[in-house]
């Protein structure tokens, strides 16, 4: 039977990856400029479609070899700097090919750190939630002028995933210098066979992987393999393909251009409510009145004005119980105030809550985004 692919249309929110070697000319060191404008106008289609796109991009470390002279494998005092040098040419570069759709960028830099610690995974998602709803296009790098090995995510395709994890995105695009997984390296082996179409990363799957091919790239095909692994957990599809020529997603589009589809088996929605429900301990209790756990029960927000206590020492972001006026456990959720703010709006109308606390915070103690009734 043959795999036939979703349209890209599909997806809602996309998180798109692109590499050293297809941003910079690997025998020049320059941008590759017309590529890049390409892309930049496969994105500004998609969002007149209504579909919101994050790209995660390479070559910072690539093009701050020009201004720095330096060759050979650089030591990390020295790849820091490389990117120091390189990360503005490379969002100048992004910026100029996007405004010439009239669309607009924003550059964040991430480290492993942003993606575990609570807080900063919470302000690094509330910022892109803020930009996509604004139309900018947020442009993210792993951030290597402070990172270090313990740190590091490793390479763009894993902080990609990290980022389709944090934003809720349906679909991972990881644009490479190949065209999807194979049997073996096509590179040196003739007879290694495409594989269009995986449904559960084996051990079988793994072994497929090849050592990097690019002279400026970092990552490769395990790297790949691990990244849609990450994004599976999360309930985002993740399609690997060949990003080299021009409008590579209008290529997709139009006429389903070879590559490897990962299909997750759950959505990002369900992924989430799985993990809050099974992975967090609890940090704190609400308890609500009968209005409020009567809203909750029909799929709404629980607001602070039907919670009646709050019990527990807990930040923003931590996992709490909602109990019902009995005392019986309804829910878990992830509070938007720490327990300290949550116990001066509980009772209170959310447009009291900026003149409570001195500033605007969400009308949510929790939103039905992140509770899941028990």
């Amino acid at each position: 039977m043959t795999f036939l692919p979703p349209p890209l249309s599909d997806a809602r929110r996309l998180v798109l990856k692109t590499g050293s070697s297809l941003v910079i000319d690997g025998a020049t060191g320059e941008t590759r400029a017309g590529w890049m404008a390409s892309l930049a106008a496969d994105v500004a289609r998609l969002q007149q479609e209504g579909r919101q796109v994050i790209l995660v991009s390479s070559g910072a470390v690539a093009l701050g070899r020009r201004t720095l002279g330096l060759r050979g494998k650089p030591k990390l005092e020295e790849k820091q700097a490389l990117a120091a040098c390189g990360q503005p040419l490379l969002m100048q570069a992004w910026s100029e090919a996007f405004a010439a759709q009239g669309l607009r960028v924003a550059q964040l830099l991430l480290t492993l750190d942003d993606s575990e610690h609570r807080r900063r995974y919470l302000n690094a998602r509330a910022t892109l939630e803020t930009l996509l709803a604004h139309r900018v296009v947020p442009i993210i790098n792993e951030n290597d002028t402070v990172a270090t090995a313990e740190l590091r995510v490793g390479d763009n395709d894993r902080l990609a995933a990290r980022v389709a994890q944090m934003s809720g995105a349906d679909l991972l695009v990881l644009l490479s210098d190949v065209d999807g997984l194979y049997t073996a390296n096509p590179a040196t082996d003739p007879k290694a066979q495409h594989i269009p179409l995986v449904e559960q990363i084996t051990d079988t799957v793994r072994h497929f992987a090849a050592p990097p091919s690019s002279e400026v790239g970092t990552g490769g095909m395990v790297t790949k393999i691990m990244a849609a692994d990450l994004a599976l957990s999360a309930g985002c599809h993740t399609l690997l393909t060949l990003g080299t020529p021009a409008h590579p997603l209008a290529r997709l589009a139009e006429d389903g251009a070879r590559s490897t589809w990962f299909m997750a088996t759950t959505t990002p929605r369900r992924a989430r409510k799985d993990w809050i429900a099974g992975s967090l301990a609890p940090q704190g209790e609400l308890r609500v009145d009968g209005g409020a756990a009567t809203a909750l029960r029909s799929g709404n927000s629980l607001l602070p004005a039907g919670v009646t206590s709050v019990s527990g020492e807990f930040q923003r972001g931590d996992a709490v119980l909602v109990l019902d006026e009995a005392g019986h456990v309804l829910a878990k959720g992830l509070s938007a105030y720490n327990s300290e703010d949550a116990r001066r709006i509980a009772g209170r109308k959310s447009g009291q809550i900026e003149d409570i606390l001195g500033f605007k915070g969400r009308d949510e103690m929790i939103h039905r985004d992140d509770l899941v009734l028990l």
